[in-house]
């Protein structure tokens, strides 16, 4: 005789196997050559988005123009040593910084439009002043 808080002997022994929480995650689909199949809906295509794309891209742009100028800050501090020189390439470095934050946020396009007209005034900056 069992109570409430007993559970059945019979029902124990045909339970010695680990439940699932759903049956989907307990039925396993088929193997084929590239390994297991993807239930994905028709239409839909594989990999990152568009948008998820154009995100990546702009973070890797912006990464290497950051990385492009800290090596030119660092040729042209060994040059010379000039208070505007780190400023220049100092709020290069921020606004690249910037635009990573923005585009990771989703803001792909704002970022784009910054990070062009802040590389602009860099090189602008580079030419008429600092030269």
């Amino acid at each position: 005789m069992t109570t409430p808080d007993q559970p059945d002997a019979d029902a124990t022994a045909k339970n010695d196997e680990p439940q699932t929480a759903t049956p989907e995650i307990a039925t396993a689909k088929p193997e084929g050559p590239e390994g297991p199949e993807r239930s994905e809906e028709p239409g839909r295509p594989e990999g990152p988005t568009p948008a998820a794309r154009a995100r990546r891209a702009r973070i890797a742009a912006a990464g290497l123009l950051m990385a492009a100028a800290a090596v030119v800050l660092a040729l042209r501090l060994a040059s010379r040593s000039s208070v505007l020189v780190v400023g220049v390439y100092g709020l290069l470095l921020i606004l690249c910084g910037v635009v990573i934050e923005l585009s990771r946020r989703g803001r792909t396009r704002l970022g784009s439009w910054l990070l062009a007209a802040g590389l602009a005034a860099a090189l602008v900056m580079d030419g008429a002043v600092l030269s």
